[in-house]
């Protein structure tokens, strides 16, 4: 049995006792400390409103257990003053309804070696229906895949269905992917699915804000939706019925600030109603393949196909003497100063002024012959 961290016992005493989102005791370990906070919970030295939200479990100390189980399975607590804690993706719950549930979780219980913060550094959640079809399965495989490849990490929930589908790809291609539970991380949820989350865990990471032996409940899904949210850079939607646990994961991206995409499916199919009312209605971006979700999800640009390059090009945005300096340069060879002055019809102490301009955006380059360009 290993001598763990006092604090980290307390971090996986209170993770026990609250099971769940609470910004009750996010707001008093801040105030007090994790140690402080977990004396006063055990000993019943709460308000008693909050006394009384931690009453029923405040017995239940299994910290050293869990931590020994966790460390038995290779897994370890993850907690706000740990290294891999990815605290820039919780900054956006600051300003939500904490009160409602809409909090950061306060500590993430991980299998696997994967650094959480490396690991949703560029991710992108892929969600859909446990009912999938064989066009779901297929779309959601080409653009898992093509994301890990460009080395994105791809989220999901390990759920039957589109969930299982985009979690495959990843592997398939030696890419990264992590898993949200609604459960603990010791239970392969759904059964069928163990093998798949060893290989999930071996690579990247499975995680959960609830401790080990925890059984999965319909709120604990809604509640991991959000984190597929917040731990993504955007949301896919490739498959949803009309009420669905995807949409929901796209309302919690929406109100997180993420953008939310989903992918069309033959109208006929009652497994894509979800995708095009979202996408009727505002609510989602349509996309089909990797190269529209990273335009959609990563930096200005990052995405841009060659068909979109050539409808509109990067020249396009220069303006005024930038553009008039920019066609003078030669297509080949080079020009002095005076002759960039008599082709742009501008004066020479404008080139001048203008031709660092468009060096620093990689639009022209000197030698000794004079000015080019360089794109």
């Amino acid at each position: 049995m290993t001598a763990h961290d006092p604090r980290l016992l307390a971090w996986a005493y209170l993770s026990r006792v609250v099971q769940g989102p609470s910004a009750y005791m996010s707001m008093l370990i801040d105030e007090l400390g994790v140690e402080e906070t977990a004396r006063a919970v055990r000993n019943g030295d709460l308000p008693p409103a909050i006394e009384e939200k931690t009453r029923a479990r405040a017995h239940i100390d299994t910290a050293q257990r869990d931590l020994d189980l966790m460390e038995a399975m290779g897994g370890r607590l993850v907690t706000p003053n740990c290294a891999d804690w990815p605290a820039w993706r919780m900054l956006s719950f600051d300003g939500l309804d904490a009160s409602g549930g809409e909090t950061a979780p306060f500590v993430l219980w991980v299998l696997g070696s994967g650094d959480l913060v490396d690991l949703t550094e560029r991710s992108v959640g892929i969600v859909g229906t446990r009912a999938s079809t064989a066009y779901g399965e297929h779309v959601t495989a080409e653009i898992a895949g093509d994301l890990a490849v460009d080395g994105w990490t791809v989220i999901s929930g390990a759920a039957f269905g589109i969930d299982g589908a985009a979690h495959r790809a990843a592997l398939g291609v030696g890419g990264n992917t992590l898993a949200v539970l609604a459960c603990g991380v010791d239970r392969a949820y759904p059964s069928g699915h163990a093998r798949l989350l060893k290989q999930i865990a071996s690579s990247g990471a499975v995680i959960s804000e609830y401790p080990p032996g925890t059984t999965p409940a319909k709120f604990r899904f809604l509640a991991r939706n959000r984190l597929v949210a917040a731990l993504s850079d955007g949301v896919v939607v490739v498959e949803a019925g009309w009420r669905s646990g995807a949409r929901n994961t796209a309302n919690w991206a929406r109100k997180l600030g993420r953008p939310v995409m989903a992918v069309p499916g033959p109208v006929t199919s009652a497994s894509s109603t979800g995708c095009h009312r979202m996408i009727r209605e505002g609510e989602a971006q349509l996309v089909s393949n990797a190269v529209d979700v990273v335009e959609a999800s990563g930096p200005f640009g990052v995405g841009d196909s060659a068909e979109d390059a050539a409808a509109t090009r990067d020249i396009d945005a220069l303006r005024g003497n930038s553009r008039l300096v920019y066609e003078a340069l030669p297509g080949t060879g080079s020009r002095s100063t005076r002759e960039l002055s008599e082709e742009s019809g501008l004066l020479i102490t404008q080139v001048r002024a203008t031709l660092p301009l468009l060096e620093l955006e990689g639009f022209a380059s000197s030698d000794s012959s004079g000015w080019f360009r360089t794109r």
